[in-house]
């Protein structure tokens, strides 16, 4: 314990040392006042108070300084200090704005608001075009708290969370700080070199706080948040915004700031609710404190979100720019709940600095050799924003537990507990782990893995499993070796694979694999065992049709270059034809009967679609993302998604060295996907195939196109893009050429918010087209019509479609329900 309050004391010491100006910012009633933005006048050298209204300004030179204190409800305060030696301590009382509508003339029948943010709309493009650039430096400070946390989740015991909850369940579960040097091109190019990074309870960690993150510029029409949330200056605001004018007040350059607060048309629009501070005659932005509910923005976990953004002016740059941003938050779900707050600080910055296109690669995130290595001096002299006495007592105790809870003797006793057998074992299967040295090996139950289809009856997989890990497992070596028993068939069948990583950065796997198994014709196994089951069991429809497959594979993948990724496998197959060995069902019903396991005639009882045959087979595939840009962490790379381009994917495969050379075969193939947002209006997303094979006349039906079908009416998938909902598993099955159409928009609540009543119940409508093109048969189309985001509450996990399918004409109809996780 003394240990502990000396390394607390010497951290508020080194604070105190290297603070060049500090002092406490109260309110009249002498009230704390935190996150008053505090900076040299006519500079962007500046600062936040914390919390506890507690400020540092960091400054080297001895001389007169013009010290502003902003913040909005408050007065802007000026302080004019002489400095002749440091520390200097500065101590400010914050008086209230007084906000009146008294000079305000309002004409009859007319909203002053509305014309307030006509103006601001119509400079929108201006405001914005005044930075085309900028250099600056970036502080950011991520804090989550989680709030009387249940023992368990789903069974799952919680324990501690390393150290982050007390006695009452709860306490600081996350705590990071970055400083970095950022540049900015118009129109979104963003470019961040993290100087120092800092996370709480992990000395090697690097934390994600990142300027991308928080960059929510309300002079773009639409603000990345979860979804694309409709700023209150979008060209369209007025569509889904009302406006009114609660007041007026000057700065201390004599503007007059006009307060706006802005109102929801629709409750579930996905909009801001609040106020926006407009200066009079530059109808630029002065501040906002605006905010989201979870619910508005489809972000299941997340209460209500806040961010406030205040604005300073330079009369050298005749600008006014973002100094701090805080992002608050509320959140509960699944029996969590707690808040949290991420603070941003800009400061001096370099406006539209020589900067071009040349000078932002595809890099847009980096560290500074040992970033994370840096001491109590280095952030006590830079950290803009003082921390609290909570913060400083979460790094010293979390620091301290991690020397403790990395020790041998701490590891092994926790894994002590852990590797003990419990009868719910029997359920989830066992696990053997011994942390220290970074392995894990264990065994699967047999009633996970426990299944039915009509090939094999009643069947059970058990898996067992050895992973190693090196360097926090930017290597890692995993093994397994699977057995499944089918009863009706009376066979057991296994088989072993391993796969090794080389690192995080290209992501090399070499993986190997062999042995038996029985194996879906598509491989892309477009029904699920559940699903077969059920069907099967409850329904008798027995969709899944399977062959004997002994095979052995090597495969290997990599990023070659940044945005061009390989794959590569070759196997040897011997494969044999199966039949139903059972009719086993749940309910009998003489009209209604098992269909075949021959994929191409139902009533084939007991005849193969092949012939039993070995082949070997080489895959090649590419994967090419145009533009791809990512981050740089010191131990790993991380490809980031964009919606500006196109993701292309270019395959070759061939079957050689078959027992019945008819079974050769070669095939190219092609893809194209992308998914990207068209404003308020919602998302897009598309996915197209094509290929064409040459030689394959008479190959074996498991080497033909497959294309993914749904007969059950329910879907799992969560990617509605990939799949024809009414196609039965096998019908369009080619081996001559293809193409394969899908595309979906969802309107994100842009048609069903505008309607009455429905737009209470916060419904997404999305439409769908999806066509298939083979040669030599009618092209096959599929329109859908359906309604997502469907629950209650948080919960919203349902999607209802209605299709209809057309070859030569009107096929048939039908309703698809399904479950989205994503």
């Amino acid at each position: 314990m003394k240990k502990k309050l000396l390394i607390i004391f010497l951290c508020f010491y080194s604070l105190l040392s290297y603070s060049q100006i500090k002092g406490t910012i109260t309110d009249s009633k002498n009230t704390p006042i935190p996150f008053v933005n505090i900076y040299i006048e006519n500079t962007y050298i500046g600062s936040t108070s914390n919390e506890n209204g507690n400020f540092e300004l960091n400054i080297t030179t001895p001389k007169n300084y013009t010290v502003v204190f902003q913040f909005l409800g408050y007065k802007t305060v000026k302080k004019t200090i002489s400095i002749s030696k440091f520390p200097h301590t500065l101590n400010v009382i914050m008086e209230d704005e007084e906000i009146s509508l008294n000079e305000v003339v309002v004409t009859a029948g007319e909203n002053p608001a509305n014309k307030i943010m006509r103006a601001a709309i119509a400079k929108r493009e201006e405001n914005f075009d005044k930075i085309k650039a900028y250099k600056a430096n970036y502080y950011s400070r991520g804090l989550i708290k989680i709030k009387d946390a249940p023992e368990k989740i789903f069974g799952v015991e919680l324990g501690d969370l390393g150290g982050s909850i007390d006695s009452t369940r709860s306490g600081i579960i996350y705590l990071s700080e970055t400083i970095s040097e950022i540049e900015f091109l118009k129109p979104d190019k963003l470019k961040e070199k993290i100087i120092a990074s800092k996370v709480s309870g992990d000395n090697n960690g690097f934390s994600f706080n990142t300027a991308g993150d928080a960059d929510f510029n309300f002079y773009n029409n639409t603000i990345p948040l979860g979804n694309q949330i409709i700023s209150p200056l979008a060209d369209y605001a007025f569509n889904y915004y009302t406006y009114k004018l609660e007041g007026i007040f000057y700065d201390d350059k004599g503007n007059l700031i006009n307060k706006v607060n802005v109102i929801p048309k629709r409750k579930n629009d996905r909009i801001f609710s609040g106020s926006i501070y407009i200066i009079e005659d530059q109808w630029t932005i002065y501040a906002t404190e605006l905010s989201i509910t979870g619910e508005q923005a489809q972000i299941p976990a997340a209460d209500k979100i806040v961010i406030t953004q205040h604005f300073s002016y330079s009369e050298n740059d005749n600008i006014w720019a973002l100094i701090s941003q805080t992002m608050d938050f509320e959140y509960a779900f699944l029996g969590l709940k707690g808040d949290g707050r991420f603070i941003a600080v800009y400061s001096d910055y370099v406006f539209n600095p020589e900067l071009s296109k040349n000078d932002f690669g595809r890099e847009i995130l980096s560290f500074q050799d040992l970033a994370n290595k840096k001491d109590s001096t280095y952030w006590a002299t830079l950290r803009p924003v003082p921390l609290t006495v909570e913060e400083v007592n979460d790094y010293v105790k979390k620091d301290s537990i991690q020397i403790v809870r990395e020790s041998k003797p701490y590891l092994d006793s926790i894994d002590g507990v852990n590797n003990k057998f419990k009868f719910g074992n029997l359920i989830s299967g066992y696990n053997y782990s011994n942390s220290y040295k970074k392995y894990s090996l264990g065994v699967s139950s047999p009633l996970s893995g426990f299944n039915f289809n009509t090939v094999q009856g009643y069947n059970s997989n058990v898996k067992l499993y050895y992973t190693k890990g090196w360097n926090d497992y930017s290597q890692y070596l995993s093994t397994d070796a699977t057995f499944n028993y089918g009863v009706s068939d009376d066979r057991l069948r296994a088989t072993v694979s391993a796969s090794y990583k080389f690192n995080n950065t290209t992501r090399p796997y070499l993986s190997a694999s062999g042995g038996v198994t029985v194996q879906q014709f598509n491989d892309a196994e477009p029904i699920s065992k559940l699903e077969n089951t059920i069907s099967s069991l409850y329904f008798k429809d027995n969709y899944m049709k399977l062959y004997d497959k002994t095979f052995a594979k090597i495969n290997y993948s990599q990023e070659v270059t940044n945005g061009f990724r390989a794959y590569g496998n070759v196997s040897y197959e011997r494969r044999k034809a199966l039949f139903n060995t059972t009719d086993q069902t749940f309910f009998k019903d003489r009209d209604d009967a098992y269909t075949s396991n021959n994929p191409l005639n139902e009533t084939a009882f007991g005849i193969p679609s092949f012939d039993t045959h070995r082949i070997a087979k080489l895959e090649l595939n590419t994967a090419i993302t145009f533009g791809q840009e990512y981050f740089s962490y010191p131990d790993r790379k991380i490809n980031l998604y964009s919606s500006k381009y196109p993701k292309l994917y270019l395959g070759y495969e061939k079957g050689f060295a078959a027992t019945d050379s008819k079974y050769n075969f070669d095939q190219i193939k092609a893809r194209v996907a992308q998914q990207f947002n068209v404003g308020d209006k919602g998302t897009f997303i598309y996915n197209l195939r094509t290929g064409i094979f040459f030689n394959a006349d008479d190959i074996a039906f498991m080497d033909y196109k497959h294309f993914n079908g749904n007969q059950t009416h329910f879907s799992t998938s969560g990617n509605y893009t990939n799949v024809f909902n009414n196609l039965p598993y096998y019908e369009q099955s080619t081996n001559t050429s293809y193409l394969e159409v899908h595309a979906e928009h969802d309107f994100n609540g842009f048609i069903l918010q505008k309607i009455p009543l429905l737009n209470k119940l916060n419904f997404n409508l999305i439409l769908g087209a999806h066509a298939l093109a083979t040669d030599g048969k009618t092209p096959y189309q599929e329109f859908t019509v359906g309604i997502d985001n469907i629950g209650w509450g948080k919960y919203r996990f349902l999607r209802v479609d209605y299709l209809r399918s057309y070859q030569s004409g009107f096929v048939s109809d039908a309703v698809v329900f399904g479950l989205k996780f994503n």
